[in-house]
């Protein structure tokens, strides 16, 4: 285990940052310089990792006792790992802390000047003086409004040895899957019958694609917007499973639905809460809309699986490349890892390669992933880009399980599960699609604390 000394002259702030790190108060802390005159430490945790955290006396020489403290001081700092030299923002650059400084820069190790008190701008700016110490590991730090410390915590990461990813003492991986199985059964999931709902607004060629799937006129076509108004379901057999398929009424702006078509509206919504794979139909022939995208915002909603269509491909005049950009950067971005595949209904054309993406899908939507690949990938995670700390505390993720499948659902078990912020867990989740074959199913990732139900 490594250890980390906090290094500097009297009331800089060691001790209060020795209690923010160690998220406790063990030093005591005053506004009498000299307070602290014996090195003090204790075990921390820093994104994961334990260190061993020195509190130092003051480097001060204004009288034969704090000569022998400076003395001691540095003599426990040449003997520890990582040394953290902090100063005062309020002050001056002072040509000692210098001195003193680029002598323990001499014991080739890594160090790290900490300009502590910068509580506003203005002490930003004075805080900036200070990169004449020549050093480029440089943090601004307010101990007391506990800023700039994340920046801190991830460079000391660095140097800190692996701590294992399920670092409880009371618990281990094995003994929680083994309750976890016991405990948690998947749901039951008919693996030869897959429920495919076909979504678009009106008059994009809904009703023209199912005839094209079924291969037989079965449903009315037409070319006023509307046609369909109840749900047409038909099954078909494709590669030994049972498509069945559902032609939804088209999707009018909310001003513009009149009579039965609000009825369809709502079954369309019903539809949706049954079906496991949606495809998004587009008129590729026309420009894309907002009620297109709230549509897409329809399926997410209900967590299905997504093909998006992009129907009359052969009446286009789009490029597909800068369609697909339009599509997943633009448009659709929360639908970015739905497949999008141009077809044209009435010819038939890629039909056959619109049913085989369907089965592909729908095992992704049903899988299974192994417990071990899932934590290998976590902690790699994890060390690449380790978990900010919460106002100064660790967070950590013990193990991740998938709890439920159709769509995979993942839980994260954690210390701190409020702690865990959507712009990481976007991270995690780019990083499980990256290693899992994730293609157009959501994925659901959730926080939760051990021994907390793993619901949504």
């Amino acid at each position: 285990m490594q250890s980390i000394i906090l290094v500097g002259k009297p009331n800089v702030g060691k001790s209060s940052l020795f209690n923010r790190m160690a998220q406790k108060r063990i030093a005591i802390t005053s506004e009498i310089s000299g307070t602290t005159r014996d090195t003090n430490q204790t075990q921390i945790e820093i994104n994961s990792k334990k260190a061993l955290l020195i509190d130092s006396g003051g480097l001060d020489e204004k009288n034969e006792l704090f000569k022998n403290v400076k003395k001691n001081t540095l003599k426990v700092a040449k003997n520890s790992d990582i040394i953290l030299y902090l100063v005062d923002a309020k002050l001056a650059p002072d040509d000692e802390d210098k001195k003193i400084f680029h002598s323990l820069k001499k014991l080739a190790k890594p160090i790290a000047l900490i300009i502590n008190k910068v509580d506003n701008k203005k002490d930003e700016e004075r805080a900036w003086e200070f990169v004449n110490f020549g050093v480029k590991e440089l943090f601004h730090i307010s101990v007391t409004h506990n800023i700039g410390l994340d920046e801190l915590y991830n460079w000391l990461s660095n140097f800190l040895d692996e701590e294992s990813l399920i670092p409880d003492e009371e618990e281990n991986l094995e003994d929680f899957l083994e309750h976890y199985e016991e405990e948690v059964k998947f749901k039951e999931i008919d693996e030869n019958h897959i429920k495919i709902g076909i979504v678009g607004r009106v008059n994009v060629g809904k009703s023209s694609l199912l005839n094209a799937l079924v291969k037989q006129e079965r449903a009315v076509v037409s070319e006023i917007g509307g046609t369909t108004i109840d749900p047409v379901n038909e099954r078909i057999f494709h590669r030994d499973k049972t498509l069945e398929f559902i032609d939804t009424a088209g999707i009018r702006k909310r001003g513009k639905i009149q009579g039965l078509e609000y009825f369809a509206l709502n079954r369309t919504q019903a539809m949706l809460e049954k079906a496991q794979i949606a495809l998004l139909v587009l008129d590729a022939s026309e420009n894309f809309n907002e009620l297109d995208e709230r549509i897409a915002g329809l399926i997410a909603k209900h967590n299905l699986a997504v093909i998006i269509v992009l129907n009359k491909w052969d009446k286009s005049k789009r490029n597909f490349d800068e369609t697909l950009k339009e599509l997943r950067l633009d448009r659709f971005k929360f639908l970015a890892h739905a497949p999008i595949i141009s077809v044209s209904a009435l010819s038939g054309k890629r039909i056959n390669v619109l049913l085989d993406k369907i089965i592909e899908l729908f095992e992704n939507f049903i899988q299974k992933i192994p417990t071990a690949r899932l934590n290998t990938l976590i902690e790699e995670a994890t060390k690449v880009h380790p978990l900010p700390h919460d106002y100064g505390k660790a967070v950590k993720i013990y193990y991740a399980v998938q709890y439920d499948l159709a769509p995979p659902k993942i839980a994260l078990v954690m210390n701190r599960p409020k702690a865990l912020h959507f712009s990481y867990k976007r991270y995690l989740q780019n990083q499980m699609r990256q290693n899992f074959n994730l293609e157009g199913v959501p994925l659901v990732l959730v926080s939760r604390k051990k021994g907390q139900r793993d619901e949504e």
